[in-house]
């Protein structure tokens, strides 16, 4: 008996102090919470297999396109970014992988996901022949801005957003000022979706900036306007990307690159966790599916990320390790 309680005792210590070490490798993770609710689910699910599942100490902080990947590039903080889009701001992640600050996570809307300029489906339908920006520039009357109805307007998102500086780009590209538009800024991610969601139930024209994958777009019709030219990738890296560039030219929106990007430091030190991070992506449908729910239960990151790892079993245990998933599983 006591040869066998010694050897239990040992046992247990073991597994402790593995656990310690475990944790002590992982050790504390900053991860960047966008504001748009996929970016938000995917920081809290990061969050909690990070814990859970790897012995990780995580906090969430607040962040943005630009300024966290500049911090990123320059700092190496925070150390997860999981939902980077890169294609907004290439130079900026150039240089933080060049620089040694940042390495490559997984690709995580595996799909990739589309931006651009969209209008209601009853808009699209009552005009057939407006089908590109420079279609629609033809026509300010047709979409009268809130505060000087002698003017159109093309809704913007918030400063701080990659797709804001692009939206900005192209509108001086295209002329939109001279064709009688003028930009607004929405000022918040709500704000935008106000400006769409008062459009549509009025069944009033809109035309602005928005993304997918969302559940704005699975509950309101939008058509995405063309640019009557092709993607020039040279000129997205000079000038459209680029919120200083003075003389921007027309060109289309890729489909953009969303990607995990994590700190170098961490990417040192985090062990098994970084292969989660280098592996974890999920599709377009699954994400939509995803957030409309949070949408139609108003629940939030954290919520959303509990009710994926409840409902999405099969997807979510091919990211991690077999002992990861049995804690995870166990904190459900």
């Amino acid at each position: 008996m006591k040869v066998l309680l010694a050897s239990t005792i040992l046992a247990a210590g073991t597994m402790l102090a593995s656990g310690s070490v475990f944790a002590a490798d992982c050790g504390n993770v900053t991860i960047a919470s966008m504001n748009w609710q996929s970016a938000e689910v995917a920081a809290s699910l990061d969050k909690i297999i990070l814990e859970e599942g790897y012995g990780c100490t995580a906090e969430i902080v607040t962040g943005d396109t630009v300024p966290t990947l500049t911090s990123m590039a320059e700092k190496g903080e925070p150390d997860v970014a999981p939902e980077a889009w890169v294609s907004l701001q290439p130079e900026l992640v150039k240089r933080g992988l060049e620089g040694g600050k940042v390495v490559e996570g997984a690709k995580i809307l595996s799909d990739g996901a589309i931006q651009g300029w969209w209008i209601p489906k009853y808009v699209a339908d009552a005009h057939p022949d407006m089908k590109t920006i420079p279609d629609l520039l033809k026509h300010p009357e047709l979409f009268p801005a809130p505060e000087d109805k002698s003017k159109g307007a093309v809704f913007n998102g918030p400063q701080g957003w990659g797709g804001t500086v692009v939206t900005a780009q192209l509108f001086k590209a295209y002329n939109g000022e001279k064709a009688g538009f003028t930009l607004i800024d929405t000022g918040s991610a709500a704000g935008l979706d106000g400006s769409i969601a008062k459009a549509y139930e009025g069944k009033q024209p809109w035309v602005g900036y928005y993304w997918a994958p969302t559940s704005l777009l699975g509950k309101y019709e939008m058509v995405k306007l063309g640019y009557g030219t092709e993607y020039d990738a040279a000129e997205w890296k000079r000038c459209t990307s680029v919120a200083d560039c003075a003389d921007p030219k027309p060109n289309a929106w890729p489909a953009d690159d969303v990607q995990t990007l994590i700190s170098k430091s961490f990417a040192d030190r985090g062990g098994p966790a970084i292969d989660y991070l280098k592996k974890r992506a999920w599709t377009n449908d699954t994400v939509n599916k995803l957030i409309a729910w949070m949408t139609d239960n108003q629940a939030t990151g954290e919520d959303g990320a509990k009710y994926f790892l409840k409902n999405n079993e099969p997807l979510w245990k091919d990211w991690v390790s077999p002992e990861a998933a049995e804690k995870i599983k166990a904190s459900l």
